[in-house]
Order: structure tokens, then C-alpha cells, then sequence
């Protein structure tokens, strides 16, 4: 695609903090919405330190070449839970968290140094565009439910969901608006403007709602800035109160609940950098290569869950910030990681983001996973889908994770996208041998 600002291209320093803001902006809501789900005292702030400090690391594996914000990871939800129902108290919880993104990271790190002296050719023979083309449209289609979900739904329970949806819609045009009909810096920050007409129209309806006392136009709930975390609640620092209560039979449940999953992350790490490759028109896993990124990642997630307790991962809303706004500058990255490790520091400004109504997240979600989605199917474009054994190969793939195949062994789930991409590749290995029709 056109870029306006190329990997290596230095917007000004006025134009970086806004396009930093947006960055910000993207991958926010998921990342707090981890250490939400997991509960157990868990800080939001601590969670946007991690990813901050994440990136940074990723961005220094990789030599500064790979535009993407590391945010916190929810494949491994599952094995977080694990290690706090299996610790003999919160504190030591905390422990295995750090001690489960160590194992993850060590997987990864395992894995970069086979890359390293393999190669990548392995991988592109085994996941051709017939393969990670779909796979890609997946991980986009896969978020719909989410963005959905968010869109009619706010944090204030009594919201009415109409409401709700009309906020998010709004929120979706001006988006739509600006990043099409947009001139220079409109055109660049879409997102922003979305999420302050949202924000504003969100407003609206809950001081009517809440001087004419109609609950079900109170969509914003500013309570929250009554009880404002005044600082990150660094996980190591509960971690090191519960080393003690550690075992050899805790430590090898953390191991079981981790280790696989890092192997199932793999090959989204795969499908995500393919997708970023396409969309700056450069094989990040060729330079700065494959072994750097999962380098990148895997140091990535332990620093991050040092620091808030989430492994990182790639984030696919900030991929979808990069499509949409044609800026791959990764000196924006960078600059949003900084402030983001900032940001946690200053508790009424995360509290103000964490304010952000889902419904209003959702209208821009709606298009940062349709980006996603939309780019897998331009990988498909370069396939010959007349040919049956194509054909197979990529509705074997779209079924199978668009019908959710999940696979549980215990305390290890194999998620939808991962199983489905397992498949593809076993059909693609077995009609290979077919001859072109």
C-alpha cells in the first residue's frame, strides 16, 4: 500500500505526539481489559507500563524495523488464571505470572535460535499465501464478536444498548469521514477525531441522563475518577512476597499452563508479521528476521509481565492503525511506548482513557479488525482459487476458525485461529502434490 510515513520516515515532533496518542489510543482498551478479566488486584496502569516497556524491548531485538505496539496478550488469560488458582495465596499468584512469561519467553527464545540456523524458507514452504492469506482474514474476522459486543454496551450497566450502538456508529462515520474525505493531518488521524465525537456525543446523552435522571442515557460513568489508582502497582512487588510459598509442583503447573500456549502464540506471532510485511511492502521475516521478532517478543512479554504481570504480544489494532493511517513510522512506536510508560504514572489521565465507553471502542474496533480481515484477503488475491486444491486448503481454514474449533487438553486450550491454521496446513502438505488444472 501508499505509505505516508515509511518505517524509517521522522514525522515532525508536533505531528509524532498526536500520531503517538492515536497509537495509544488503539491499543488501550485491550490492553487494560486483561488485567481486568484476571481480577486478583491486578493493575491497569502496571499492565500499560508492561506494554510500554514491552515494545521497547521488541523495538531493540528487531532494530527499530517492525511498526508494532506490544500490548497485553489475551491468548494467555487462560494460563494466568492457572497460576493464581494453583499459587498458595495472591502473593505467590503474582510470582507465577512472572515466572509463566519467563517460561513463554524461553519458548520463544528456543524457537529464534532454530530460526536462526533453519531459516525462514521451512516456513514460507509450509505457509504459503494459500495458507496465511486466510489465516490473517481469520485473526481480523475472529475479533468481530468483540467489537460487536463492545458496541452495544457501556460501562455503566443501565446504558441503554441504542444508545450505545449510536454512539459507536458516530464514533465509525467520523472515522470513516476522516480517513476518506480527510485532508494532510485529518487524514492521519482518524481515529482520534472518531473517539472525541464519540466521546463528546457519550457525554451528551449522560448529562441528560443524569439531570433528567434517565439511567439508560448514562453511558459514561465518571465515578471512576473518585477512585483514581494513583500510581502502577508493579507485579514484581507482590511477586516477591510469594517466592517463598513457590514449589517444585507449582512451578511445574505455571510450566504446563504456559509452555504450550507460547507454542500455539507462534503461529499467530508468524501470521501477524506476514501480515505487517504486506503492509509496508517489506519480509520483516527475512530483515530484520524471524528469529529477532520472536526475540523481540518473547524478552517482550517477560519484561511486561515483570512489570504488570500480562505477556505482550503483537497487537493487531495497531497493524490496523498502521493500514488505515498509512504511517509505519516506528519512531512512532517508539514514542507511543515512552508515553504509555509515562501515562501510567499520571492517574487522571489513565482513568480519563479508561473512561472511554466500549460502545465508542467498538465503532473504531469495527474497522481496525476489517483491516485486518480485509488484508488476509489481499494475501488471498495472489491464489488461484479455480484450482480445487486451493480451494480446500482455504475453506478448510475460514470454516474451522470462523465455526470457533477448540481444543482442550487439560489446562491447555488450543485456540480457534490456531487450530484452523493447523489444519490448513496439513491440507495444503496433503493436496501439494496435485498437479496445477
Amino acid at each position: 500500500m501508499n505509505l505516508v510515513y515509511g518505517v524509517k520516515d521522522k514525522p515532525t515532533f508536533g505531528k509524532l505526539l498526536v500520531f503517538a496518542f492515536q497509537q495509544l489510543l488503539a491499543i488501550l482498551a485491550a490492553t487494560i481489559a486483561v488485567p481486568a478479566i484476571i481480577g486478583n488486584g491486578m493493575s491497569h496502569s502496571a499492565a500499560l507500563f508492561g506494554a510500554g516497556v514491552g515494545t521497547i524491548v521488541y523495538q531493540l531485538f528487531t532494530k527499530f524495523r517492525s511498526p508494532v505496539f506490544l500490548g497485553s496478550s489475551f491468548a494467555f488469560i487462560g494460563s494466568m488464571l492457572a497460576a493464581f488458582a494453583g499459587g498458595a495465596s495472591i502473593a505467590a499468584g503474582y510470582a507465577g505470572l512472572i515466572l509463566g512469561a519467563i517460561f513463554a519467553g524461553l519458548v520463544y527464545v528456543v524457537l529464534a535460535i532454530i530460526v536462526k540456523f533453519a531459516g525462514v524458507k521451512w516456513i514460507n514452504k509450509l505457509m504459503p499465501p494459500v495458507v496465511i492469506g486466510p489465516t490473517v482474514a481469520l485473526i481480523g474476522l475472529s475479533l468481530a464478536g468483540a467489537a460487536i459486543s463492545d458496541l452495544q454496551v457501556a460501562k455503566v450497566a443501565t446504558a441503554s444498548p441504542y444508545v450505545c450502538i449510536i454512539c459507536g456508529l458516530v464514533t465509525l462515520a467520523v472515522v470513516i469521514i476522516c480517513s476518506v474525505y480527510g485532508k494532510k493531518m485529518t487524514k492521519l488521524i482518524p481515529f482520534i477525531i472518531g473517539i472525541v465525537a464519540g466521546y463528546v456525543l457519550a457525554t451528551i446523552f449522560t448529562l441528560i441522563g443524569t439531570f433528567a435522571n434517565i439511567p439508560a442515557l448514562m453511558v459514561i460513568d465518571f465515578s471512576a475518577f473518585a477512585n483514581m489508582q494513583w500510581y502502577p502497582d508493579f507485579t514484581f512487588v507482590q511477586a516477591f512476597k510469594g517466592i517463598g510459598e513457590i514449589d517444585m509442583g507449582y512451578i511445574a503447573t505455571v510450566a504446563v499452563a504456559y509452555i504450550p500456549v507460547a507454542f500455539v502464540v507462534f503461529a499467530e506471532h508468524i501470521a501477524d508479521h506476514k501480515n505487517l510485511s504486506s503492509i509496508i511492502g517489506a519480509e520483516l521475516l527475512e530483515e530484520p528476521g524471524l528469529h529477532r521478532t520472536l526475540l523481540g517478543d518473547g524478552i517482550g512479554s517477560i519484561a511486561g509481565a515483570f512489570f504488570g504481570g500480562c505477556p505482550n504480544t503483537t497487537y493487531g489494532e495497531s497493524v490496523g492503525c498502521v493500514a488505515i493511517t498509512g504511517n509505519a513510522s516506528v519512531i512512532t512506536i517508539l514514542t507511543t511506548a515512552i508515553i504509555a510508560i509515562a501515562a501510567s504514572f499520571v492517574a487522571p489521565f489513565v482513568t480519563f482513557l479508561a473512561t472511554i465507553p466500549n460502545c465508542v471502542m467498538g465503532g473504531v474496533c469495527i474497522s481496525l479488525y476489517g483491516f485486518i480481515a480485509v488484508s488476509g484477503l489481499k494475501m488471498i488475491q495472489q491464489v488461484n482459487l479455480g484450482e480445487n486444491k486451493n480451494l480446500f486448503v482455504v475453506a478448510v481454514i475460514l470454516i474451522t476458525g470462523i465455526g470457533g474449533l477448540t481444543l482442550t487438553f487439560g489446562k491447555i486450550t488450543i485456540t480457534s485461529i490456531a487450530c484452523a491454521l493447523i489444519l490448513g496446513i496439513l491440507t495444503n502438505v496433503m493436496v501439494s502434490k496435485a498437479k496445477e488444472e
